[in-house]
């Protein structure tokens, strides 16, 4: 016959500490793995962008080497890239007028600042601060 522990509870609660522990451990350590993938994840898609940036720029060397070699004269296949940088600001400043000419409007957000500028002139006089225009 065997004698019941006394101690039984007491080993039951620390085998249930334990068991606890190491799924604390364990869930650690799968917070660490999930965020070493998510930077990897992060690594892999700036890689595919660095890659689709190579792959552009090996493109259009290509183009401009065989440019050079066949179709074009020498002496304007050089400025090739000079046309194409111009051409490139050309573009952006014409984006730039587009973007202007296109500019969205906001009437009540001109008339809260226009409140704001006098709620300013009336803090300023009463400070003694000459606000008027000229």
């Amino acid at each position: 016959m065997t004698r019941p522990d006394r101690h039984s509870g007491q080993n039951n609660w620390v085998g249930l500490r334990l068991r606890q522990s190491r799924v604390d451990i364990e869930i650690k350590a799968m917070d660490s793995i999930s965020e070493e993938l998510r930077s990897i994840i992060s690594l892999n898609i700036h890689m595919k962008h660095i890659i689709k940036l190579l792959t552009l720029l090996v493109a259009v060397s290509a183009f401009w080497i065989g440019l050079l070699e066949t179709v074009i004269p020498r002496s304007y296949a050089w400025l090739l890239p000079v046309y194409f940088i111009v051409s490139l600001g050309c573009y952006g400043l014409l984006m730039v007028g587009v973007g202007l000419m296109h500019f969205p409007t906001c009437p009540q957000e001109a008339g809260l600042l226009q409140q704001d500028i006098a709620e300013a002139k009336e803090f300023l006089k009463q400070r003694g601060v000459d606000v008027s225009s000229a």
